[in-house]
Order: structure tokens, then C-alpha cells, then sequence
């Protein structure tokens, strides 16, 4: 039993010397030398600037607009590009003593418009408390003989 605790004791000790030769960077032994480090050389001249050859290809390194600025079309131009018949009225406001109708397209966006304002086939002709009219000049882009006003009215239940 003396032996065994000896042995463990000892075993200990040559681990933790090892532990603490590799905590401090162990020196080489004595039979062997260290190489010595070889720093590589940098090159004194920078390399020519790499160019690319596109060989009849498009060049993915070529700015296509060239320098200019890119200015985004709207999505559009707004009562101009509807139709008269695919709005909806939802109400009708008094607006420093004049009456705006409110409306739905067919986005489900609201837009409020006066008296005069236009849209692709027409125009607003008047707005009063409870009703809008409207007037349509053009049939699919053509213009109408004779113009065709059309009413839409908010009932009276609604107010």
C-alpha cells in the first residue's frame, strides 16, 4: 500500500512539471536544435492592377448606367389613371366651406377629390351634402358623343 502512494505522488508530480513546462513555452532539448524562423520576403514593386478580359462578353465590372442618375417613375400618376367606374363613394366632408367626396379605387386606398378634378374618362362635376356627380366624357378611351353624368349618392341613414 506504501508503495501505491508513492508511485501516485510521483506520477503527480512528473504531470504537474509537465503542466508548467508547457505553460511556459518549453525550451527545445538539448540534443536538438531549433530551426531558425524564415521571414518571407516582400516584393518591393506593388503587382501591375489586374485587368479583365470579356472576350466578347458582357463586363459585370461595367457600370451600365454610366455615371447618371436613375430616377424612378411613379407607380402612377394618380386620379389621372382611373375610371370612373371603379370607384367607390365612401363619404363626403365640408372642407373650408367646400364639400370633397372621399373614395375607394380598386386598391381599397382611399383618395379624396374636388370639383374639377379629373380621371382617365371624366371629371368631377359638382359635390353637394349627399351626392357626387361625375361626368364621363369617354367610353374605353374614345371620346363620347354626348357626355353621360352619373351619380353616386351616400344615403341618408349613413349620416
Amino acid at each position: 500500500m506504501r508503495n501505491a502512494k508513492t508511485l501516485i505522488r510521483i506520477l503527480i508530480l512528473v504531470w504537474l512539471c509537465c503542466s508548467l513546462a508547457a505553460a511556459q513555452g518549453a525550451k527545445p532539448a538539448v540534443g536538438r536544435q531549433a530551426k531558425p524562423e524564415v521571414k518571407p520576403e516582400l516584393p518591393k514593386e506593388a503587382p501591375p492592377p489586374a485587368t479583365y478580359d470579356p472576350a466578347g462578353r458582357r463586363d459585370p465590372f461595367k457600370d451600365l448606367l454610366g455615371g447618371k442618375e436613375v430616377k424612378e417613375k411613379a407607380a402612377g400618376s394618380g386620379l389621372a389613371d382611373l375610371a370612373i367606374d371603379d370607384i367607390t363613394l365612401i363619404g363626403i366632408v365640408k372642407m373650408k366651406g367646400k364639400y370633397e367626396a372621399i373614395i375607394s379605387v380598386t386598391d381599397g386606398f382611399p383618395i379624396t377629390v374636388k370639383e374639377g378634378d379629373k380621371f382617365a374618362d371624366g371629371y368631377v362635376l359638382s359635390i353637394a351634402a349627399t351626392q357626387v356627380v361625375l361626368r364621363k366624357i369617354k367610353d374605353r378611351g374614345v371620346p363620347m358623343a354626348k357626355p353621360k353624368d352619373i351619380i353616386r349618392e351616400i344615403s341618408t341613414e349613413e349620416l
